[in-house]
């Protein structure tokens, strides 16, 4: 039995699962920890390589370990479920990870700093206030409803209708009615204050970052995607090209292919949901202006004359990719195309 060289290290709240092997492939550890015992267990080993699926908390824990000296390597957990070899429970998870961590062809993730994180959890918060706002709006608008009051559609609809709740000569709305819709009013403008002082947190994270600034001069990029990508992609040269980007965002087509034969359908909407969703909204935002005011994008012209304006924001949202790639690989900024490309 040789040296310990390779551990999988199946993560959990309090109870953490160990699984080791040495050079050979033969097994020399498998042990259960608590959640107190996991640093001083580590900090008595010799340098080692540690694989952790990347999920949750998982950052944190490649940061205390590479901080001790080892190696860890953070892998998506889809890639490590084809290792698991008969039934789910925690010693099989290490044992799995254990596997997987040591195949060559295998893809990492990159350990982000808490920086990154803190980031990231600012999109987070205003992902999840944005909902709430739309629910309340939602609930607004149908508890009106009930009683024959309706707005149309959008923002101004939707002011329309708490400026009658706001309004107590109105005769439409009960006394109990009111103080109900009084209530959801008031959430709808803390959220309002809170989604506006998060954005300018957003805005202030893109402008600090000199990636951040030079993002932010790409069509269909703003403040909030140039920090979402900062702060999503902290290595950009851990891909090989800016299609490997795009396809890790989900912007690629989706491939059923066999015996020779190619089959492409849509994108395959894996990877980077929030990444691909601003993207896409960018994209669409480039379309509507190109169709209003032109554009000096030849390529962007012909792709329109061809294809359905969906179609044609997914391709352009994929195109944008692989320039945010280029852009953060090299030091230098977006030029616009020439007017003689397109003429």
């Amino acid at each position: 039995m040789g040296e310990l060289t390779t551990i999988g290290l199946d993560i959990a709240k309090s109870v953490f699962q160990l699984h080791g092997i040495d050079a050979a492939g033969e097994v020399v550890l498998r042990q259960r920890l608590t959640r107190r015992r996991v640093l001083p267990f580590f900090a008595k080993l010799p340098r080692c390589l540690i694989g952790i699926e990347a999920c949750a908390t998982s950052h944190h824990w490649a940061r205390e370990l590479l901080a001790l000296g080892h190696a860890v390597r953070l892998m998506p957990p889809a890639y490590v479920k084809p290792y698991v070899k008969r039934q789910k429970n925690d010693a099989a998870d290490a044992e799995a990870i254990c596997e997987a961590v040591g195949r060559p062809t295998m893809r990492f993730v990159e350990a982000k700093t808490v920086e990154q994180q803190s980031i990231l959890m600012l999109h987070r918060v205003r992902l999840m206030l944005t909902r709430q706002r739309t629910q309340l709006g939602n609930a607004v608008r149908a508890h009106m409803a009930e009683l024959g009051i309706v707005a149309p559609i959008g923002r101004k609809g939707l002011a329309s209708l708490l400026a009658v709740i706001a309004d107590a000569s109105d005769t439409r709305l009960p006394a109990t009615t009111r103080v109900c819709l009084s209530m959801l009013a008031a959430q709808l403008q803390l959220l309002a204050a809170q989604i506006l002082e998060n954005d300018r947190a957003i805005r202030e994270t893109a402008q600090s970052s000199e990636p951040g600034r030079r993002l932010m001069e790409i069509p269909g990029i703003g403040p909030l995607l140039a920090s979402a990508f900062v702060a999503s992609v902290p290595d950009p040269q851990m891909f090989k090209s800016g299609r490997n980007l795009a396809a890790w965002i989900g912007l690629v087509p989706k491939q059923n292919s066999s015996g020779g034969k190619e089959r492409l359908g849509g994108i395959s909407k894996q990877g980077n949901r929030y990444l691909r969703q601003l993207l896409v909204v960018g994209a669409f935002a480039v379309i509507r202006h190109a169709e209003r005011h032109g554009t000096k994008r030849a390529w962007l012209i012909k792709l329109m004359s061809r294809r359905p304006t969906r179609i044609a924001a997914v391709a352009l949202a994929n195109k944008t990719a692989r320039m945010v790639w280029a852009i953060m690989t090299s030091d230098e900024r977006y030029r616009e195309p020439k007017v003689a490309a397109a003429m």
